[in-house]
């Protein structure tokens, strides 16, 4: 079964920066997609940034110009860099991927931005 974990979350000033970090196990194949959500509370689950296997790269308007979204060189990994942050970044942030029709999600990891 494919798991997603990610990692890296944690409390930052406005104007810092955090690295999150997902690995995928459990499969051979690469995944086609790759993506960060985000949810805070009381609100809806939204895309932060997803890339495909062929590094195409979509971001929410929100983030362009501060968070970077890229594949690692071991398969099915991501990170998010995120730059810049405020403290409408708080949220839960998952992970996401997508092989063939599936999708699967991580539990996802906290971050909370202080002003």
């Amino acid at each position: 079964q494919v798991q997603l974990v990610e990692s890296g979350g944690g409390l930052v000033q406005a104007g810092g920066s955090l690295r999150l970090s997902c690995a995928a196990s459990g499969t051979i194949f690469s995944i086609n997609s790759m993506g960060w959500y985000r949810q805070a509370p009381g609100k809806t689950r939204e895309l932060v940034a997803a890339i495909t296997d062929v590094g195409s790269t979509n971001y929410a308007n929100s983030v362009k110009g501060r968070f970077t979204i890229s594949r690692g060189n071991a398969k099915n990994t991501v990170y998010l860099q995120m730059n810049g942050l405020k403290p409408e970044d708080t949220a839960v942030y998952y992970c996401k991927g997508l092989l063939g029709p599936y999708e699967y999600w991580g539990q996802g990891t906290q971050v909370t931005v202080s002003s």
